[in-house]
């Protein structure tokens, strides 16, 4: 499980903030954020795995997040790895809505994509989803499509919104909104695939089970000059800080 809530068009000095959790298995390799030694304008995490990642940015100030769906397989053979999708559009000279447009989802396990410039943000998804630009506002997005109302997304936008109208808006506020620890009520615990102690855990914002949970914590913020701002926070198996890595630059043509 993954969350991330979003702030596009919304405040005037910071047209663009991001702020999401990477759930995953602890055993899976994984490279801190980074400039990639393959692909230079290229800075994020990346899965060592499928080579992939879940959130990364371009020098040229493009920016894209996915997350897979709730009862989504694992890639198999004949799938393409989700995390592609990402450096996809951040090496594409595609805009946003054309890029999501132009996905062909059957090539894909059940994924949510999110990808943006700074200007614009688009949305697809592969699960039922019209790919779409998206208007101002404040979003969130789980494993379900965008804006599903489970308690984590609902509970991780109201704190946003109420950081943004109280002026509070900073790095310690949105590590905040993640590191919430609260689980969700117990019906959204879906019990199909898990004994319910382990999918109840999957409801909080913050997931900590054995071997799995919430391995990173990520701030992207764009700022009204095209100023970008990259901040990674890694956490062990019992959930305390491990490293964290920051990263600025301006928008580069």
């Amino acid at each position: 499980m993954c969350l991330l809530v979003i702030a596009f068009g919304v405040h005037a000095d910071y047209p663009l903030i991001v702020a999401g959790n990477r759930d995953e298995f602890h055993e899976r390799p994984t490279q801190e954020a980074q400039w990639w030694p393959d692909k230079a304008d290229v800075f994020g995490g990346r899965d060592l795995e499928a080579g992939g990642t879940w959130l990364a940015l371009h020098r040229r100030g493009r920016f894209a997040t996915v997350t897979n769906y709730r009862g989504a397989k694992a890639e198999s053979g004949d799938k393409e790895s989700r995390g592609h999708l990402v450096t996809g559009y951040l090496e594409s000279e595609l805009g946003a809505l054309d890029y999501v447009r132009a996905i062909e989802g059957q090539r894909y396990a059940g994924f949510n994509l999110l990808v943006s410039d700074g200007d614009e943000l688009a949305y697809t998804s592969n699960r039922g989803a019209t790919a779409s630009r998206l208007e101002p506002g404040i979003y969130g997005l789980s494993n379900a499509a965008l804006d599903t109302p489970w308690s984590k997304v609902e509970r991780s936008k109201a704190s946003l919104r109420l950081a943004m109208e109280q002026g509070s808006l900073d790095e310690p506020a949105l590590f905040d909104i993640l590191g919430d620890r609260r689980r969700g009520p117990a019906a959204e615990a879906e019990t199909d695939r898990l004994p319910f102690a382990s999918a109840h855990a999957l409801t909080a914002p913050f997931v900590m089970l054995p071997g799995y949970g919430t391995r990173s914590s990520s701030i992207v913020i764009r700022d009204a000059d095209a100023n970008w701002k990259f901040v990674e926070r890694r956490f062990g198996p019992d959930g305390s800080v491990a490293g964290e890595t920051r990263q600025s630059f301006p928008a580069q043509e």
